[in-house]
């Protein structure tokens, strides 16, 4: 059925905890918030670090810029690299390709982090675009992302288009665009999210997706 699948990075391709949450952490502390456990900072995983800095630490557009600085400078020469693919998904990825499907990267993540990453794990190859945000904020929304990669890549078949992610950021995206979606829980989501924002489709482990999606192909 799915002819292109869209998949999420952090939480979906990669687990980036430690250095998301170490790159909030350092940025906090810059301006003068002490965020010493990490664990209550993966929740940020997944939505644009506006939303993050401006509506729980109540920072207006100034701060929430030198915010996102800090936190981009601390990313960009350690952060990036804290990360790892989740277990089985090259395994997956290669079996979607051989199946003839179409790959891409759809992240709230600036692009430029987003290739960065995929390359350094030897992922881009699976891949046929990454597309992610820009770090002027012209384009950070899921939504817009996703209507991004469909109009860079010429796909208008959007019956043949699936989007997997880990967050409801995800689901309410491809509800934009008016494409199916998978939820995965072995990211930073929770069921309940998925079920609230009505994604087609739940699964609990990569080697669960992959199953899915190849059953879907037959």
């Amino acid at each position: 059925m799915y002819q292109y699948i869209l998949f999420d990075l952090d939480g979906t391709i990669t687990n980036p905890q430690e250095g998301i949450t170490k790159s909030i952490q350092y940025a906090l502390k810059h301006m003068g918030i002490e965020a010493d456990d990490l664990e209550l900072l993966a929740k940020y995983i997944g939505p644009p670090l506006r939303d993050c800095f401006s509506t729980d630490y109540g920072f207006d557009e100034e701060e929430t810029e030198q915010a996102i600085r800090y936190y981009r400078e601390y990313y960009a020469k350690m952060g990036i690299f804290q990360n790892q693919p989740y277990q089985g998904i090259n395994e997956m990825l290669s079996r979607l390709v051989k199946e003839g499907k179409k790959l891409l990267i759809a992240t709230s993540k600036p692009e430029v982090f987003a290739k960065q990453i995929m390359d350094h794990f030897d992922l881009s190859r699976y891949f046929i675009d990454v597309c992610g945000s820009t770090f002027d904020a012209s384009r950070e929304k899921k939504g817009d992302v996703i209507r991004y990669a469909l109009s860079k890549n010429n796909i208008t078949e959007l019956n043949q288009v699936v989007m997997i992610g880990d967050r409801y950021h995800d689901i309410m995206g491809a509800k934009e665009n008016e494409i199916a979606s998978i939820g995965v829980l072995y990211g930073f989501g929770s069921s309940g999210e998925f079920v609230e924002h009505g994604a087609d489709r739940v699964v609990e482990t990569v080697e669960e997706l992959t199953e899915m999606l190849l059953m879907q192909f037959q």
